[in-house]
């Protein structure tokens, strides 16, 4: 008689190994030192709750070390011509997601003052910070550590302050004093180069509005990241692997590397560089361009490095919640159907939020 052979059930988390997790967390979140204090008490080793599963996997071969043609974020200077910005921007957001620009109508010295300002803030006194150390996002304004520190399988090495710029006017009250007139004047410059951006997206998909794109972008939060000195950065991320929500992301880094997007199996630099402003699709806008335009997954390396890691993101979106979001009719065809489905934006936002940082999940939730 034939024996048959079952597999063991997967082992389960130990209920006291989860509890005693979570405490430590609970513990971390509520002192409001964030991940700087932590450095700032010059810990030797990081706390278990930071270690990822698989730490090999975050920092895999450059591939900059393999023959061959190596793949690079493209660089597009705005002093060209109108024709060929739109040209190169085209494809670099058809194929890579992702591109930074140079020669642009930002000054460089107000780069350098927002992503001074930042930092200074983060290097202030701790008791000077820690009123502004919140997970509640309903007063407009929040310094935390990890927007999904409670759901993710590891916590990553970063400090954020996010803040909403509009539709509704920010809660200036708790924004840190010290930032308020630069966040303010970060904010128009902003407005300006996206206009300019979101005017190239549309063309290079066609559309017959040019300014389509920017009315859908109405909605515009900001997330100022802090990334210090890691001890043991091989066992963590600054931030894992993920695509952005909403339509376009504008973002200015400081000198310090880590940002990293992927093409195909490959993890490329984001190579910082001065005055350059960096652009990427969000899920939305591959989702309304109908697959024309690609957003990838990216991610920051857990910083080696004694200088910190700062970097400003801005993201546009849509900004009510009853929008309804899915590809461009005039992008649909017999030739070219629809492969996505439509959605609300509080659909989308809610299941973002709902799960841990990881990964690119949502477009193809969304997919027919």
């Amino acid at each position: 008689m034939a024996t048959t052979t079952t597999n063991p059930p997967p082992p389960q988390p130990d209920p006291t190994t989860q509890s005693t997790r979570l405490q430590e967390i609970k513990q971390f979140d509520e002192s409001k030192i964030g991940v700087k204090g932590l450095v700032d008490r010059g810990l030797p080793a990081i706390p278990s709750f930071f270690i990822h599963p698989k730490p090999a996997e975050l920092n895999p071969k450059d591939p900059n070390n393999r023959p061959g043609t190596k793949p690079t974020i493209p660089v597009i200077d705005f002093s060209s011509s109108r024709s060929t910005i739109v040209d190169e921007i085209r494809r670099a957001s058809s194929t890579l997601g992702f591109f930074q620009i140079i020669n642009h109508s930002v000054p460089v010295a107000s780069i350098k003052k927002i992503l001074g300002s930042i930092q200074e803030f983060y290097e202030l006194p701790e008791d000077a910070k820690m009123e502004y150390y919140t997970r509640d996002m309903s007063r407009g304004a929040a310094y935390s550590t990890n927007f999904d520190l409670y759901q993710s399988k590891a916590a990553s090495w970063r400090d954020t302050f996010q803040m909403g710029l509009a539709p509704n006017p920010p809660k200036w009250e708790n924004v840190p004093f010290s930032c308020r007139e630069t966040v303010a004047g970060w904010d128009k410059e902003v407005v300006k180069i996206s206009k300019e951006v979101l005017e190239i997206l549309s063309e290079g998909l066609g559309l017959e509005k040019k300014d389509k794109l920017k009315e859908l972008s109405d909605g515009r939060v900001m997330a100022a990241h802090y990334y210090p000195y890691c001890p043991q950065a091989e066992l963590t991320a600054g931030l894992t692997s993920h695509t952005d929500p909403g339509l376009l992301t504008v973002l200015v880094q400081n000198e310090v590397p880590g940002l990293q997007v992927k093409v195909g199996e490959d993890w490329v630099d984001v190579v910082p560089v001065e005055g350059a402003i960096v652009f990427n699709i969000g899920d939305n806008l591959q989702i309304m361009s109908n697959d024309q335009y690609k957003s990838v997954e990216h991610r920051v390396l857990a910083n080696p490095l004694r200088d910190a890691r700062v970097s400003v993101a801005v993201f546009l979106k849509p900004s009510h919640s009853d929008q309804l979001c899915g590809p461009f009719p005039e992008l649909v065809s017999a030739e070219k159907p629809a492969v996505y489905r439509q959605f609300t934006l509080s659909d989308y936002m809610g299941r973002f939020f709902s799960k841990e940082l990881d990964g690119k999940t949502l477009t193809n939730y969304y997919r027919i």
